[in-house]
């Protein structure tokens, strides 16, 4: 299903006036229609499952591979886990209205920063269709309507999962143009999306980079950029070794479909002899293909691990597979450059006993997250107390990181006075 140019402005135009009513309405009212979701999420799973199925069935005849189908898969379990997260939110803090600062002037002005919501948001993504849950309850907390333009390979389930959203927005009372999805179609009908600047406050394109820069090249709307994970776990000469191989099997295999998932393994040469042979065996069992420098695959193969030899194009790439890059570095120095020049500011990771090493690491390390002692996984929106998240933003502006409710808002001045004159 596409839907034509001309139709793009009505859809925004309808989101536009929906966001007005959205930005006063109450707290209770907002969490009423998002338990109504939720509960409409969980009576919807057979119509929900049989949709996905239809959408799994056609990428695996396409030849998409194993993780992109985990990504594009839907079960009772994950229908659960989405209807929970909706619910999160609705137990969150809202944010709009919230006044973060306040002070008084010299000349008895009260000053204070008030939070409000941003408008409208467009949310451009892949095969992920649990964002589709995830992005209406976020932009419905935070008093924003949205946009949801998701990928033609999840084009059933995000529907199934929509109308089920909008059934509970009807049961609260507000606007059913809150959460729209907009169909995908040919790549001119994204165009006139991005072109829409006097209706669309702010897109947020996730998936991959040729999307990402796709969006990036041709807005005219701003763009916060969710970019590819490629997250490092560098395990120091400091480390408590069977630490460090717990949070590398979990950063890399727990579910390597997922920008969060370790990309890179980096070891202290002081300790690699010790710790290489002992993680590759595990990560090999768990079915993960190491790609190794020279240092590293001459140790591995002394240990009987198997691993091909990694090239350049290995650095800096994002495998969302069970495959694994290593390289072993001379100290912190040598591991900080190599995240530099080849990480994505998505989310580092540093194993290490030593305080003042991992210090210094989170200090310099250039990422959204920077983990010290746990898997790169733990920078996600839920796992920090966020309620479920929007994205992991990899630009600085407007926000950085995982992307909840208070990253959906902006801030305003609000000026109290006694009749002072300028």
């Amino acid at each position: 299903m596409s839907v034509a140019k001309q139709d793009v402005r009505s859809l925004a135009e309808a989101a536009r006036k929906a966001s007005r009513v959205l930005a006063s309405a109450p707290t209770a009212q907002k969490d009423e229609a998002l338990r109504a979701m939720a509960r409409h999420l969980r009576a919807a799973l057979p119509s929900l499952l049989a949709a996905n199925a239809e959408d799994v069935a056609a990428a695996r005849a396409a030849g998409k591979p194993s993780a992109f189908l985990d990504r594009l898969l839907l079960d009772a379990g994950r229908v659960e886990a989405m209807a929970r997260a909706v619910e999160e939110v609705a137990n969150l803090k809202d944010p709009v209205g919230e006044r973060t600062e306040e002070w008084d002037r010299p000349n008895g002005l009260h000053v204070s920063k008030v939070r409000l919501p941003l408008g409208v948001v467009l949310m451009i993504y892949e095969a992920r269709p649990n964002v589709t849950s995830d992005a209406a309850a976020l932009c419905l907390k935070s008093g924003n309507a949205a946009l949801l333009r998701g990928g033609s390979e999840a084009a059933r389930s995000n529907a199934a999962i929509a109308a089920a959203l909008a059934a509970g927005l009807t049961e609260a009372g507000l606007p059913a143009a809150s959460i729209q999805p907009v169909p995908p179609g040919e790549r001119e009908t994204m165009l006139e999306l991005l072109k829409l600047d006097g209706l669309i406050d702010l897109c947020i394109p996730r998936g991959g980079e040729s999307l990402i820069r796709f969006v990036a090249e041709n807005a005219r709307i701003p763009v916060v950029k969710h970019y590819k994970g490629v997250c490092h776990v560098y395990v120091h000469a400091a480390a408590d070794l069977e630490m460090a191989t717990s949070i590398v099997l979990n950063a890399k295999t727990s579910r390597p479909g997922v920008c969060n998932a370790a990309e890179c393994l980096l070891v202290d040469r002081a300790i690699a002899e010790r710790f290489l042979p002992q993680v590759g065996r595990e990560l090999v069992a768990r079915g993960v293909e190491l790609r190794a420098d020279a240092a590293s695959a001459g140790i591995l193969g002394q240990a009987g691990v198997t691993a091909r030899p990694a090239t350049e194009e290995d650095w800096g790439r994002e495998y969302l597979d069970l495959i694994l890059a290593i390289r072993v570095v001379d100290g912190l120095d040598e591991a900080l450059e190599h995240i530099g020049r080849y990480g994505s500011e998505h989310t580092e990771a540093i194993v290490t006993a030593d305080a003042g090493v991992a210090g210094r690491f989170t200090r310099e390390a250039q990422a959204s997250g920077v983990v010290w002692n746990a898997s790169t996984r733990f920078n996600d929106g839920g796992e920090l107390g966020l309620g479920a998240e929007i994205g992991i933003s990899t630009s600085r502006l407007h926000a950085f990181g995982p992307m909840g409710l208070r990253e959906l808002t902006s801030q305003k001045y609000v000026i109290h006075g006694q009749g002072q004159v300028r």
